[in-house]
C-alpha cells in the first residue's frame, strides 16, 4: 500500500524539485513580532540568512529605529502600511502573545505564525473568538501557538527550524511535533525526496488551525503528490482529518501517531497531549486512520526506508 501511495513523490528532474508554497513563498513579505527581543533576534537572522523576505519587525516602543537593518515598527498596522507585510511570526511572551496574534489579523495579515509556548488556554479562546468577526475569505490563517513553524524548502523560513535539512520537491508535511517534523525531513532528504511545505501546527489543546485545513491546501496543491501527517495522542484532530481525507481527497496520505504506550489521563510533552477521551490515544488514532484508507506507520524511523523502499520498487 506504502508503494502505491508514494509512487508519485519521486523526482524526476531538477525542474520538478521546486515545488510550490501553499502558504509561503520568496516573495512573501514577513514581519517579526518581538523583532528586537532574544529569542526574535537570533531567528530572524536565521530566516534572512535562509532568504525569506523578512521586511521589518515589531517592538512596541522601538518604532523608528532599526534592528538587523531593517526598520522596527511600534504596531503591526505601521508595518504593513510601511512595508506591504502579508505574513508574520511571534517571538512575543506569553503573556502578550494573545494580544499580538489579534493585532496581527486585525492589520489584514493572511499569515501568522506563533512560536511561543504556555499561552494561557483562556487566552487562546479569546484569540478564537476573536477571528471570528472577520469573514472566512479574509480571515488569518494562524498556525500555532507552540509549533516550529513552516517551510517551503530552498524558498521561504517562517519559523525555528534547521533549514538545511529541508530538500526541496513534492511531498507535503503536517505535524503537531516540530522535532518529529525535522525527523521527517531529514529521513526524505536522505532518501532522495524533497519537500514542498512542511507545517507545524503546534501542541496546545486551542491552537489556530488543524491538520484538515492544512490537508485541503495539499490537495489542491498541484505540485504536492502525497502528505505526511505526524499527529499524537490528545485532541480530536487526527480523527477529523481521517473522515476528511476519506471524503475530500485524492492524494495519498500517511500518518505516524505518537504516543502508543502513554498512560490515560496524564499530559505527555505538549500540553494538548493528554488522552481524556474516547477515540483520543494513538492506538484508537490509529485505528480509525487505517479505515479511512490512511497509510501508517509505526515508528518515525519508518518514513525514510519506507520511502525509499517504495521509490526503489517503482523505479
Amino acid at each position: 500500500m506504502l508503494l502505491r501511495m508514494l509512487r508519485l513523490t519521486r523526482l524526476k528532474n531538477p525542474e520538478e524539485g521546486k515545488a510550490m508554497a501553499i502558504l509561503i513563498d520568496e516573495k512573501t513579505p514577513i514581519l517579526i513580532q518581538g523583532f528586537t527581543g532574544q529569542m526574535g533576534s537570533f531567528h530572524a537572522r536565521e530566516m534572512i540568512e535562509y532568504g525569506s523576505n523578512v521586511v521589518g519587525g515589531v517592538t512596541p516602543g522601538k518604532g523608528g529605529s532599526s534592528h538587523l537593518g531593517l526598520p522596527v515598527f511600534d504596531s503591526v498596522k505601521d508595518a504593513v502600511e510601511q512595508t506591504g507585510a502579508r505574513a508574520s511570526i511571534v517571538f512575543v511572551p506569553p503573556p502578550f502573545a494573545s494580544d499580538s496574534i489579534m493585532e496581527a489579523a486585525e492589520a489584514g495579515l493572511e499569515y501568522c505564525v506563533t512560536i511561543t509556548d504556555g499561552i494561557p488556554a483562556q487566552d487562546m479562546l479569546r484569540v478564537k473568538r476573536y477571528m471570528r468577526r472577520f469573514p472566512r475569505e479574509k480571515r488569518m490563517c494562524l498556525t500555532g501557538p507552540n509549533c516550529a513553524g513552516t517551510i517551503s524548502p530552498g524558498k521561504s523560513m517562517l519559523g525555528i527550524m534547521p533549514g538545511h535539512i529541508y530538500q526541496p520537491g513534492r511531498v507535503g508535511i503536517i505535524g503537531r511535533s516540530g522535532t518529529l517534523g525535522y525527523e521527517a525531513a531529514s529521513q526524505l532528504q536522505a532518501a532522495g525526496v524533497g519537500v514542498s511545505t512542511s507545517v507545524g501546527i503546534g501542541g496546545d489543546p486551542i491552537n489556530g488551525s488543524s491538520f484538515r485545513d492544512h490537508l485541503a491546501r495539499f490537495e489542491e496543491d498541484p505540485d504536492t503528490d502525497a502528505v505526511i501527517m505526524i499527529g499524537e495522542i490528545g485532541g480530536p484532530q487526527e480523527v477529523d482529518a481521517a473522515h476528511f481525507f476519506a471524503e475530500n481527497m485524492s492524494k495519498p496520505v500517511i500518518a505516524y501517531i505518537a504516543g502508543l504506550t502513554a498512560p490515560k489521563g496524564r499530559t505527555m510533552g505538549h500540553a494538548g497531549a493528554i488522552v481524556s477521551m474516547i477515540g483520543e490515544s494513538a492506538a484508537e488514532k490509529v485505528e480509525i486512520l487505517k479505515a479511512c484508507g490512511v497509510g501508517i506507520v509505526d515508528s518515525p524511523a519508518s518514513f525514510g526506508r519506507g520511502i525509499a523502499s517504495a521509490l526503489s520498487q517503482a523505479a
